[in-house]
């Protein structure tokens, strides 16, 4: 039972990562009034009414498809649940490292602007959320370590 839970933040998290390629998270309007939309793929602007492509961050999107995969390959990890509990810490660590990535590049990019609350897009939620349910599989991992040492004292 605790690791079809556990199973299902990891998923989550795994979820949460993948949807940074549907959602902004970064939305900026230049002077003229039209958008400037900034997901994981690259840089999007409203040009003669066409969204087009002004920059590629194919760097990222390949980073960010690796990072879902973390999760991912911790939910088959459920045999050996020290090495299960490392990867977790190692996840917390490179989406942290990422995040920072993603503003380090959105600044980069947008050069002089300055970001206020609502140039926020719904994916900035989506990194914490991440986060936040690997946190959630570790303590249900922890749990089932407990259990299981609580079983074997019984034998």
């Amino acid at each position: 039972m605790l690791q079809r839970i556990q199973t299902l933040w990891l998923l989550l998290s795994t979820t949460m990562i993948l949807l940074l390629f549907l959602f902004p998270y970064l939305q900026i309007f230049n002077a003229m009034g039209t958008p400037k939309v900034i997901k994981v793929t690259g840089i999007y602007e409203n040009i003669g009414g066409q969204i087009v492509k002004t920059e590629d961050f194919t760097l990222i999107t390949i980073v960010t498809v690796l990072l879902a995969l973390v999760p991912m390959v911790m939910v088959f990890m459920y045999k050996d649940r020290k090495r299960q509990i490392v990867t977790g810490y190692v996840a917390i660590l490179l989406i942290l490292a990422y995040s920072f990535w993603l503003a380090a590049t959105a600044t980069a990019s947008l050069g002089d602007v300055q970001l206020q609350f609502q140039n926020y897009g719904l994916g900035i939620i989506f990194i914490p959320l991440s986060i936040l349910f690997i946190i959630l599989a570790l303590r249900g991992i922890r749990s089932d370590i407990r259990l299981l040492k609580s079983a074997d004292r019984l034998r």
